[in-house]
């Protein structure tokens, strides 16, 4: 029992672990993450807002109409400068109102698409530096946060511009703002925990399945035992589901507005975490799908009339075919002779499936489930018991 406990407790860690190493080792998986999120429109406002602030702070739209105004009055004009001067405010709004305008039709553009994900590829290497603490690079860390920088995506935005017949922004120096991902008091902790785990992103998969597997087998009752460790493994992805609402609460009053928004750093926090719940959905699923079969193999009176009605209901369609004239012939009789062994390979044809998938769902679960039942169900129908041969009557017999 101790040792079952043990393996589902280790199950969420696991499933942690193996999350953080995609992130790093696996640069498509972690460009499968990050994509969809300049898709989403709370994080194409942030990213419009935050480029819109810095291109206009750095442009001084407000100190160009004053040295006109300036010049129109040093020229004999003092009235037109005055005027100007007075509508500098409303200038400088006016143009930053076009360059927002501008700007969101760039990022919400597929341009702006490949550049994201093309950036986010070379900086993928540095984002293991990012949670080892070692920062650098496109992403790094900045004042217990975790930044990228901004800087590719406004040479875009000033290459449109100038595009547009906006040759002012010419005159901008580079500008290399960044953009917070995660903000937290505790980011020193998460960093520790995360190298901690990354370094047993293989051990601890392992040593939760050989502790369930360990469990099951001292077990006085292992049938029991395996329904036990499997609702255990399900009960775990649970309380792992728990825990990553209650971290996102955390997560999103930990990060003041001014740095990022609250919809886009819920939106951030999601796509960030999807793959994680992905994965506890599947493991889920599998753990309520061993219980299942678990229970349905026991002794229990609902468990036997449940076989019996599948191995009826298979013979009927079997005789039915029969009649009919479809008939499995030898190889009937070879899979009857072998069902054992074949009902064992097709078990374990499926639990290679799952192993070696990569990364199964609560939907690849459930699909090789079904394959499982109907491969079974067909090993069930084809096999054909060998004819009972008929006992001839006796002489003299009444």
């Amino acid at each position: 029992m101790i040792l079952i406990v043990l393996g589902c407790v280790l199950a969420p860690l696991s499933v942690l672990g193996v999350w953080s190493a995609n992130q790093v080792s696996d640069t498509n998986r972690y460009i499968a993450n990050i994509e969809p999120l300049i898709h989403d429109p709370a994080i194409q406002n942030a990213l419009t807002d935050k480029i819109t602030i810095q291109v206009t702070s750095h442009l001084n739209v407000i100190g160009y109409t004053n040295q006109a105004a300036a010049l129109l009055t040093s020229k004999g004009l003092p009235r037109v400068g005055t005027l100007l001067k007075t509508f500098g405010p409303s200038i400088a709004s006016a143009v930053s109102g076009f360059i927002h305008s501008t700007v969101h039709k760039i990022v919400t553009s597929p341009q702006f698409a490949n550049a994201w994900i093309q950036v986010n590829t070379v900086a993928h290497a540095q984002m293991v530096k990012a949670l080892s603490g070692q920062g650098g690079g496109a992403i790094s860390t900045s004042n217990g946060q975790v930044v990228i920088d901004l800087g590719p995506f406004i040479n875009i935005v000033k290459q449109d511009l100038v595009k547009r017949g906006f040759t002012l922004i010419n005159n901008l120096p580079p500008i290399h703002p960044s953009l917070a991902l995660f903000q937290s008091r505790d980011l020193v902790k998460a960093q520790s925990g995360y190298r901690l785990i990354n370094d047993l992103k293989i051990v601890l998969p392992i040593l939760s399945l050989l502790l369930l597997g360990l469990g099951v087998y001292v077990a006085r009752g292992h049938r029991r035992a395996l329904i036990g460790a499997g609702l255990g493994l399900a009960a775990s992805m649970l309380v792992l589901g728990a825990g990553l609402l209650i971290f996102r609460g955390i997560y999103l009053n930990s990060v003041p507005s001014s740095a990022l928004p609250s919809d886009a750093a819920a939106a951030l926090f999601d796509t960030f975490v999807r793959f994680i719940k992905e994965g506890l959905r599947g493991i889920l699923v599998l753990g309520l799908v061993v219980a299942g079969g678990a229970f349905i193999t026991g002794p229990s009176v609902t468990a036997v009339r449940t076989r019996a009605a599948f191995t009826s209901g298979l013979a009927w369609a079997r005789r039915s075919g029969e009649h009919a004239g479809v008939s499995t012939g030898p190889v009937g009789t070879w899979t009857y002779a072998h069902r054992h062994a074949l009902r064992i390979s097709a078990v374990a044809l499926i639990a290679l499936l799952f192993v070696f998938w990569g990364q199964p769902t609560a939907a690849v679960v459930i699909v090789l489930v079904i394959l499982l039942l109907v491969i079974l169900g067909l090993i069930e129908l084809i096999g054909r018991p060998p004819a009972v041969p008929a006992v001839p009557e006796t002489a003299g017999q009444p």
